[in-house]
């Protein structure tokens, strides 16, 4: 009983602790650690399937668990109550569960190719993927910089 009551509590603190990626944005003024300058040497859209769990699908499950145990617990008489009750609680779980199983979001992404650093020799490559923006499109020998924030994300933008 001690061990399903931790692994519950457990769950539920999995299910609050998930936090969102902050996106990064355009309007804000950020610290930021370097700049490099540079021109595309390629660029791809592509696109990534991602599943959005509900958040508030453990809780769903619960209320289906308790809900179907409230309705179980009317039928029968003793031993057979018992069993109607926990049959029903894991019907309705089963029922609220399968309800809430999230939705699928294609986020549409951008993969770069940059080339700084040019000297007689060589020239540095760098390859980024960032979020696709449609006001914001590369195009083969664009020339564009690369920020490194202090957070540790490199945003790639178009150099005016």
């Amino acid at each position: 009983m001690k061990t399903l009551l931790i692994t519950g509590l457990t769950l539920i603190t999995l299910l609050f602790s998930q936090g969102s990626s902050a996106d990064y944005d355009r309007n804000k003024a950020v610290p930021v650690e370097k700049v490099l300058f540079g021109t595309i040497v390629s660029a791809r859209n592509i696109s990534q399937e991602e599943l959005i769990q509900d958040k508030n699908s453990g809780w769903k499950t619960f209320g289906g668990a308790l809900i179907g145990g409230v309705i179980g617990n009317q039928f029968g008489g003793g031993s057979g109550r018992d069993i109607a009750t926990v049959l029903g609680a894991v019907i309705g779980g089963k029922m609220a569960n399968n309800r809430s199983q999230g939705k699928t979001v294609i986020v549409r992404l951008v993969e770069l190719m940059i080339e700084v650093d040019c000297t007689e020799r060589q020239c540095q490559q760098f390859m980024v993927i960032q979020d696709y923006d449609q006001r914001m499109v590369f195009h083969q020998q664009d020339a564009v910089r690369m920020v490194y924030l202090a957070n540790g994300i490199v945003r790639i933008d178009k150099q005016f």
